[in-house]
Parts: C-alpha cells; structure tokens; sequence
C-alpha cells in the first residue's frame, strides 16, 4: 500500500444498524463513503450495531442497547446512555484498537464521540449528519472545532448555520451516490413520489393532500417509523391516491422513483441534505421541496426543480402544475456532475489530507 493511502475506522450511527433505515440518510453517506474511499485503494473498516448489513465492506458488528434518536427529544433533555450501550462499546472498542488505524470518521450524531475526541491518539473526524437538536451537542461541537479546526464535516452550509459557528471551521461537503446503480427515464408515468422516514418531522401529510388536490397518485416509499402518525394520515385524507410501498432496496425504489413526475420533499426541520433528491436527479426526476434546509443548495429552481413556500401546500400543487417546464435530462446532468462518487470522493479524500497535513 502506497504511504498517501490511509487506513481508516469509520464508526456507524448507533440508533440501528446499517440497512435497517433507522440511521435515515447518514445510512447511505457512509456506506457510499466507505465504498469510495475503498475505490480509491484506502482500507475501509466499518464498526457499526449488530446486525448491520454491509456489502463489500469489512465490517466489525458491536452488541449493546440501541441510541435514542436525537429528533425525538427535546433541546435540553440532558445526555442518555442506556446500560450496555451499543455507542459506548462500539468507542471502547475505538479506543483499545486505534493504533491500526490512521484516522477514524464518526458518524453518531452523538455527544459522547466528541467528548471523547481530545483523548485519543490519533485524530478522529466527525460527520455531523443533521441539524442542531441539542443544547449539548451544540456546545460540544462548538468546543470540538475550536480545539480540532476542520475536522467536523457538514453536508452544506445551511445545515452548519444552524450551529452557530464560525465558518471557516469547518467543511461542507454534500454527499454523492453510484450513479450505476439509477436509471434515467425520459418518461414519466402520471404520478408523483414522496421518499423517507414515516415520522410527523418529514410532514408525509402536505404530500398527500397535494396528491389529493391535484388527483395525482401519490407513491410514498421509506420506513415505517411512526405507525400511528401513518394511521392518522389515512383517516384524515381517506380517498387521497396514495400507495405505501414500504421501505426498498436502491434497486427496487429506483424502479419506481424513476417513473414518477416528481419527488415531493416536505420536511417541517431543517434537513441537514437530502439524499433521496440527488437519487431523484439521477434518475431525471425533478423536486419539489420546502425551501427549508439544505434541499434548497441542492435544486436549481426553474432547471431542476422547484422551492417553494415551506408548509405551503398550495406552493405544491403550483408547483406540480409547472413541471413540463423542467428538462429531466438536466436533473441528471446535475447528478453526474455533482453528485458521483467520483466527485464526491475526491471532495471527502481532500478533506482527510488536510486533517491528516494539520
């Protein structure tokens, strides 16, 4: 192995394991980071929560009690770790093994890997997947980047402003797919696509109920993490044209992604990316988002998209009526030259030979 190669520890979200769809978006990051940066000849370990499913990755499966997710409490509820925590073993085991590795990535949206970051030996750098939720974690970050400058990493700049610091501090980096893995189409059927976690924070309903005004079918793809906030949707808009699909494989949920006119994104936080609209690009679907969050970095209003209104189901349904004005064939231009691994990695492998050159 070369000497500007790097053997790397990359340490997964603690509230489920890889390929369950608990993690939300930082799920695909790190697979596709991992999966790059190994493309480019580094050594890539994965040390996530049992029953993590990780393919062509070397993976290091830890046992303990999941993580709360972090946007389902409040501000200042105070720092939780439940006995036998999966996060706490997954960094006891960090600690005992970091002399085989040259850098560790983190990805917990968590306190406890930042606190602990001054007492390594070796550098660790954080991925920090959303939006400030905490009291806690905000203050620990802060203190992370004014004693580690640039090694906490943000998907974009919106996300980052959240947290209040100062900017360059820190690297904004978005995020990228394996573009072989989407498949462009032309033409649309007569339907529209709403993707991610079933939870009240994405706002599924505003999607719905655009679906209902516009009588456009509605085909909603994601993991079901709140059962009765999906119950409550159906009694609310009964005779909406809508089709749960469950939660699929890339695969399986481009097949359908693909065919649709448009991805509906209606978030009521502020989302820290959005990866399911850069796989929407790649397959030439445009978006349609609340200008809330860093969605609104990625669409190109009038080329790729639309921005409109957040919580305006009207901006919506205005929206989907203009959609024969987008070029689909620009909404995956945009992908490939943004969004490939390829560009995405070398954003990311510049990022660890800066730390590395610190």
């Amino acid at each position: 192995m070369s000497s500007n190669l790097l053997k790397l520890l990359l340490i997964s979200t603690p509230v489920g394991p890889l390929g369950s769809g608990i993690g939300g978006g930082v799920e695909l990051t790190l697979l596709n980071i991992a999966k790059t940066l190994q493309q480019r000849g580094h050594k890539i370990t994965v040390l996530a929560p049992e029953g993590s499913v990780v393919e062509s990755i070397n993976v290091i499966e830890i046992s303990g009690n999941l993580q709360i997710m972090a946007q389902s409490q409040d501000r200042d509820t105070p720092i939780i770790l439940p006995p036998d925590s999966v996060l706490e073993n997954m960094w006891d085991y960090a600690r005992k093994m970091q002399n085989n590795y040259d850098l560790i990535i983190n990805f917990a949206y968590d306190w406890l890997p930042l606190y602990l970051t001054p007492f390594f030996k070796i550098k660790i750098l954080h991925w920090i997947s959303m939006g400030s939720f905490s009291d806690a974690l905000d203050l620990i970050v802060q203190k992370t980047i004014e004693q580690f400058p640039n090694t906490i990493g943000f998907y974009t700049k919106t996300q980052a402003e959240t947290f209040n610091i100062i900017p360059q501090n820190f690297t904004c980096l978005q995020s990228g797919i394996s573009l072989e893995q989407y498949q462009f189409c032309a033409t649309p059927k007569h339907q529209l696509a709403w993707l991610g976690r079933i939870a009240p924070e994405k706002a599924l309903e505003d999607a719905v109920l655009a679906a209902k005004i516009t009588g456009i079918p509605l085909k909603i793809m994601g993991k079901m993490q709140d059962e009765s906030y999906w119950q409550k949707i159906n009694q609310d808009y009964p005779d909406a044209p809508i089709e749960y699909l469950g939660f699929l494989s890339t695969n399986e949920l481009q097949k359908h992604l693909r065919e649709c006119q448009a991805l509906l994104m209606t978030p009521r936080w502020v989302e820290a990316f959005g990866n399911v609209a850069i796989e929407a690009l790649a397959c030439g679907v445009p978006v349609i988002a609340y200008r809330r969050g860093g969605t609104a970095e990625i669409v190109r209003e009038g080329e790729t998209g639309w921005l409109v209104e957040p919580d305006s189901v009207e901006g919506l349904v205005e929206a989907i009526k203009k959609l024969d004005k987008i070029d689909r064939l620009w909404c995956r231009k945009q992908a490939e030259t943004e969004y490939s691994l390829e560009a995405w990695g070398h954003r990311v492998e510049k990022w660890l030979f800066e730390v590395i050159q610190s």
